[in-house]
């Protein structure tokens, strides 16, 4: 006899999503403060940096704004972005007053486009709106994973039966796993990207993919939705944050390159964002542990293809999809390991990838009839 459905426990459940949704949204705001504050505070110790040095060489010292102290050093290797001098150590971007020979090396380091070191690790400075943004994701993931811990009691199982319910699951994970990584590393750059993300997700689940609580269709009523789908839900979770990354990987090479090339440092809040080559190495790691989980994914869809309907594969759409998004991973990963496939060419080939999941979740599960169609709308 199936679980007795609990619609006051789903309607918990959606306004708690709603609730998340709103904390997000500040945490968010948040987070794009906290860029736009440090960018601010990072430009005033460029200045105080060129006249400190201007002073001590006794000569005046322009300094155009975001561009740093000198122009000759403008044009110097990009590598120097991979370093960091002690006036920013980390993400943290850590204030302190340079003396007059730090003046100087801050002055160079800045021209070259200085961002955040490739290690990632926590600075001294503590960034007030940075820990408020934190602060209010953390209270907003309590409020997402109650909200679908309620679904689940209300419908009485695993709540990822839906479209609905795979979305609200999926943005819980990506930035539960976002808010786990910050113990480790400060990647607190992201937080507006991945809670932005998670915003839309929660939109969309709420405005074009809405299900009422039910019961599940036969096909899905198996311990193998339990193992298949939570393995997709982390490995999609995963991707989510490496697409953040390499969409700033593209950004923050672009910036790289017009500063070497002379140019003005028209985005100061970028600085804050490790090198682009230590994004892409960081990308390149999670997509790894993804692509394993991903392949899980696969395999343990064949095998419960072969359970509920006799054969392990059917060339149906959602099944030929799923392999597609593998084979993209799966040639990311090679090209960049054997072929030498960096820099932007490899950040574009994980977009790629991360637009193949889009494309499989949303168009194949609405247009796209197949034994797959459990979409619940």
């Amino acid at each position: 006899m199936p679980f007795a459905i609990n619609e006051t426990m789903g309607a918990y459940s959606e306004l708690l999503m709603l609730l998340a949704a709103g904390t997000y949204t500040v945490a968010f705001i948040a987070f794009a403060w906290d860029l736009a504050k440090s960018s601010k505070a990072l430009r005033a110790i460029d200045l105080k940096a060129a006249e400190a040095a201007g002073a001590s060489a006794g000569v005046k010292v322009p300094v155009a704004a975001g561009v740093g102290a000198s122009a000759g050093a403008a044009r110097g290797s990009v590598a120097a972005a991979d370093r960091v001098d002690s006036h920013l150590a980390g993400p943290a971007g850590r204030a302190e007053r340079p003396s007059s020979s730090a003046a100087k090396q801050a002055g160079a380091m800045s021209a070259a486009g200085q961002t955040a070191d490739a290690d990632m690790r926590y600075a001294a400075e503590r960034r007030v709106p940075a820990r408020v943004a934190v602060a209010l994701t953390v209270l907003g993931v309590l409020i997402h994973g109650a909200g679908v811990v309620t679904r689940a009691l209300g419908a009485g199982r695993v709540p990822w039966g839906n479209m609905y319910e795979f979305l609200t699951t999926g943005a819980f994970v990506a930035v539960a796993v976002f808010l786990l990584v910050l113990i480790r590393r400060d990647l607190r750059f992201l937080g507006t990207f991945v809670v932005g993300l998670a915003i839309v997700m929660l939109v969309a689940a709420s405005v074009a993919y809405w299900t009422p609580v039910g019961h599940l269709v036969p096909a899905l009523q198996s311990y193998w939705l339990i193992i298949h789908v939570s393995i997709a839900v982390m490995s999609s979770a995963l991707f989510t944050l490496t697409f953040a990354m390499s969409a700033l990987q593209l950004v923050q090479s672009h910036r790289q390159k017009t500063i070497a090339a002379g140019g003005g440092d028209k985005l100061g809040f970028m600085r804050l964002v490790p090198s682009a080559l230590s994004l892409e190495n960081l990308s390149y790691r999670i997509n790894a542990i993804a692509f394993i989980g991903w392949t899980f994914t696969l395999m343990f869809g064949a095998i419960w293809a072969e359970k509920a309907w006799g054969r392990f594969w059917g060339w149906d759409t959602k099944e030929v999809w799923t392999f597609v998004i593998w084979v993209v991973y799966a040639g990311y990963l090679h090209a960049r390991a054997t072929r030498g496939w960096t820099g932007t060419r490899a950040a574009w080939l994980s977009i790629v990838g991360y637009l193949c999941v889009v494309f499989n979740f949303t168009i194949v599960n609405q247009f796209f009839n197949g034994l797959h169609s459990y979409s619940g709308l």
